[in-house]
């Protein structure tokens, strides 16, 4: 009997252990997409200028830092989870701007996700070395995408990526149309190494600082 209750253990140990290893936690780490753009558009466009640019986000705990580099320039998003309050950072063409976000502000950015349904298929496909399943997402405008996730991947800020949020696993690969423009983010690389507190400072001078109403009032008078 003895025998049997250690084998038992044995059993569950071990099964414990290749779920702990299927299901990695990513606590601290970052992730790198390279960015593709289909354009059906005969005439160049200036989404044009992000094909070949890359999305490399940064997690620490409750922080996340995304970074878009493109020949346009680069646009950095500094989230809180633990506050709600976010930093969105421009550079382009020479200038340099700062967008404050409140924890309502956040919210209401990112309303059109709060939402969204995934409904996983039967396709699957390995990326980076690690299998991945699709799922086809909808937004509650009725529009969807694609995407592509590891269920053997899970982040414990759920915040890093409002889009994310319900995805049972992490994106690898997504895919949307705007228009007749196809975008496309594919993780090149996933880092486990631990992230410096100081990517997630918020400068404190060399920008030109608005809050998000400003912005958006901003946004509404040059369309």
């Amino acid at each position: 009997m003895k025998k049997m209750k250690t084998a038992g253990l044995l059993i569950t140990l071990l099964l414990s252990a290749v779920f702990s290893f299927a299901q990695k936690t990513i606590s601290e780490g970052t992730l790198a997409y390279d960015i593709v753009i289909q354009s059906g558009n005969k005439e160049p466009q200036i989404t044009d200028a992000i094909d070949g640019g890359t999305v490399t986000v940064y997690i620490k705990g409750a922080q996340s830092r995304s970074d878009m580099v493109s020949a346009l320039g680069k646009e950095t998003t500094i989230h809180d989870s633990k506050t709600g309050t976010a930093v969105i950072l421009k550079e382009y063409s020479g200038q340099k701007l700062m967008i404050t976000l409140t924890k309502e502000n956040w919210e209401q950015k990112n309303k059109n996700y709060s939402d969204i349904k995934f409904e996983t298929t039967e396709e699957t496909k390995t990326i980076a070395g690690y299998n991945c399943k699709k799922a086809v997402a909808t937004l509650p405008s009725g529009k969807t995408f694609t995407v592509f996730y590891s269920p053997d991947l899970t982040i414990t800020n759920k915040e890093y990526n409002a889009t994310f949020k319900n995805l049972p696993g992490v994106a690898l690969e997504y895919e949307y149309e705007s228009g007749a423009t196809k975008y496309k983010y594919t993780l090149s690389k996933i880092g486990f190494e631990p992230v410096a507190l100081s990517k997630f400072d918020v400068p404190k001078s060399g920008y030109r600082v608005m809050t998000y109403e400003e912005n958006q009032q901003m946004r509404k008078g040059s369309q």
